[in-house]
């Protein structure tokens, strides 16, 4: 596969759940808010810091209230991170490479992209509570994942796909968790209270992770959330069963066993997996929750980045065919 091929599909994973998740992160905090006392304002700055994009967001607007928030999260094309962006992007690299899209895939993309564009029209952002919209464009997603896994091929097109979204959710995920911590900086008094416990629960349903989290560990814990969020084997938003399917589409690309690392990339990725394999939760809040995620981001990051030198950048794969070719 040409490598600017990979690359588009490689991004389109990639922007696709990012659109997904920036959608929950406008719910949790919604949701966060309606379980707050009148007494207590809306917090939306801590969910733009929690983004990375506040530099942007402060450059753009005077205040951080709703409207201006929920705008620049879901419709500014000035932010690239935005739910708008993403889908764009999406789109246009689907284009690029729309041989290796299927009918049903692209036919579904770009009806997403069709939504987002009329709820820009209409202003969405402005009204009392538009998450029936931005719930709209999360489960027309979470469809579109569903069309892709039933009618794509599983060929390389589709392992660099996954890694790309597999990826971007462990970052978010993170980010999402990071939220509470954010949200909880200024009012430490607020730890262990009734609204405490509300905002935990409210954090369990952005992910879609209530009712399973309660099924394995019954009462609400901050403890518990954090491990079922960071460290779970077994629950797909985790961060760890995240890395672990990247990690594995990784393994599919370059023909590995599973035993050592052919590139960059598997070493950094396969570091960060096996020192989340032998950590417990206890390990993470000795670090600090949020230490823990800040360097779990730059990992993160630093493995994309590896990736690309890898997989898109034309000296480097040619080096690498020819390890393959010698192997």
């Amino acid at each position: 596969m040409l490598s600017r091929v990979a690359d588009s599909i490689y991004w389109i994973g990639r922007y696709i759940e990012r659109a997904e998740n920036y959608a929950r992160f406008i719910d949790v905090n919604f949701n966060l808010m309606l379980d707050l006392p009148p007494s207590m304002k809306e917090q939306w700055d801590p969910l733009i810091s929690a983004t990375g994009d506040r530099d942007v967001f402060v450059s753009l607007y005077k205040n951080f209230d709703r409207v201006s928030a929920i705008h620049f999260l879901a419709f500014d094309l000035e932010n690239p991170n935005s739910m708008f962006s993403c889908i764009s992007n999406a789109r246009e690299n689907s284009r690029m490479v729309r041989e290796k899209i299927t009918k049903e895939s692209w036919e579904k993309l770009n009806e997403i992209y069709l939504f987002m564009k009329e709820g820009a029209e209409r202003e969405v952002w402005k009204l009392d509570d538009p998450r029936s919209f931005i719930n709209d464009v999360k489960y027309g997603i979470q469809l579109l994942y569903g069309i892709s896994d039933n009618s794509v091929a599983r060929t390389d097109g589709w392992h660099y796909l996954r890694l790309g979204q597999y990826l971007e959710r462990a970052d978010k995920t993170s980010r999402i968790l990071d939220v509470k911590y954010h949200i909880l900086l200024p009012s430490v008094q607020e730890v262990g209270s009734t609204i405490d416990i509300l905002h935990w629960m409210a954090l369990l349903k952005s992910v879609s992770g209530f009712n399973i989290y309660r099924q394995v560990y019954g009462s609400i814990e901050p403890k518990s959330i954090v491990e079922f969020l960071v460290l779970n084997k077994y629950f797909p938003r985790s961060i760890y069963f995240s890395l672990m399917e990247a990690q594995e589409c990784l393994h599919r690309l370059t023909n590995s066993t599973g035993r050592g690392f052919k590139n960059t990339s598997e070493k950094r990725l396969g570091s960060l997996c096996s020192q989340l394999e032998y950590y417990d939760v206890n390990d993470v809040i000795d670090i600090g929750i949020h230490e823990f995620l800040d360097d779990l981001q730059l990992k993160i990051n630093h493995i994309s980045d590896a990736i690309h030198a890898n997989f898109f950048t034309i000296g480097d794969s040619l080096t690498m065919q020819k390890q393959f070719n010698n192997s």
